[in-house]
């Protein structure tokens, strides 16, 4: 894959994270249907330099694998996944999710895009 393209594809992805924990927060805090969240958010937001395919992954995965990504996460952290704040929770579960079910993702870029979105989004000591 050349540089720009290889930019082109990492910018995309960027873009679907941001809008896929933006989308599962929503499914947390709303416990809205997938399908309703999906619709308003390709209606609401420009997905013309978005990876749909990545963002539709997220949103629809992380709920399908909801239940073994806390199983996995839960042994990790000195609380329970309710008492964190459900922007880190969110973003735990997004993380967890990319590393155990998108191998075709480099584990750094995961961490580096999740710990990048914490930042933007999380408190200050996310």
């Amino acid at each position: 894959m050349s540089k720009p393209a290889h930019n082109t594809l990492a910018a995309e992805r960027r873009k679907a994270r941001h809008y896929g924990m933006q989308a599962l927060y929503q499914w947390l805090m709303a416990d809205a249907s997938l399908s309703v969240i999906e619709a308003e958010f390709r209606a609401d937001y420009d997905f013309s330099h978005v990876d749909l395919e990545y963002f539709q992954a997220l949103l629809h995965g992380v709920p399908a694998h909801v239940d073994e990504l806390e199983a996995r996460l839960e042994p990790l952290l000195d609380r329970k996944l309710d008492d964190l704040d459900p922007i880190e929770r969110t973003l735990l579960r997004m993380g967890a999710f990319e590393l155990e079910h998108r191998l075709d993702v480099p584990y750094k870029v995961v961490i580096n895009e999740e710990v990048a979105l914490a930042k933007k989004f999380g408190a200050t000591d996310s």
